[in-house]
């Protein structure tokens, strides 16, 4: 027993170095830099203030936060309307469905993330994919500046984060026993009411 504990801390001991040494330790140096000041051009002074802090509430840095707190908030929701459903309703699929909807899924892993971002600038740029069909149906007349834009980067979360959503929501949504789903049925609630109180 203990030959095989022993053999089981050797095995995940790699994984603790490896996050210690990429992701504490950075996280750590970034924190301590927070405290220092700029010395010149590429050198810190390690002597410890917070007028780094105090900086926050002015309103060029303000202005950054409440931004990228707003990209967040809206990314969060458009991500978490459309890919709770999505989940959801895959985790119900037959499994020969739920094998094509997972390849699906899994499709924008499989491409290079370069590649990917020329592909979204192909479809959102004026004279891209997206304009190009709008003006075909005739909704708009001139091109839209959508490229670099806010619109654009909630695309792009949207887009990166999305299939992580749905991949958590699936499998919770998977081990979901929905014999109990059936019964709150039977014993009189609604559809929208046993998938609040029940599965949601």
């Amino acid at each position: 027993m203990r030959k095989h504990r022993a053999g089981s801390v050797w095995m995940i001991l790699p994984l603790y170095l490896f996050t210690l040494i990429f992701v504490a330790l950075p996280l750590l140096y970034v924190v301590a830099l927070s405290f220092s000041t700029a010395n010149g051009g590429y050198g810190v002074n390690w002597k410890f203030t917070l007028d780094n802090y105090k900086q926050i509430l002015e309103p060029v840095y303000l202005q950054t936060f409440t931004g990228s707190f707003q990209l967040a908030l809206t990314s969060t929701l458009i991500i978490c309307l459309v890919g709770y459903p999505f989940g959801y309703f895959m985790a119900k699929l037959s499994e020969k469905w739920k094998k094509r909807a997972m390849i699906f899924l899994m499709l924008p892993f499989w491409v290079n993330s370069l590649i990917r971002l020329y592909g979204w600038m192909i479809i959102l740029q004026t004279k891209g994919l997206l304009n190009h069909v709008l003006k075909s149906l005739g909704l708009i007349e001139k091109p839209l500046r959508i490229l670099y834009s806010y619109p654009a980067i909630v695309i792009g979360m949207t887009y990166v984060l999305l299939p992580f959503m749905i991949l958590s929501v699936y499998s919770s949504a998977e081990k979901l026993d929905w014999s109990l789903v059936e019964a709150a049925r039977d014993l009189g609630a609604s559809p929208m009411k046993a998938f609040w109180t029940v599965s949601f």
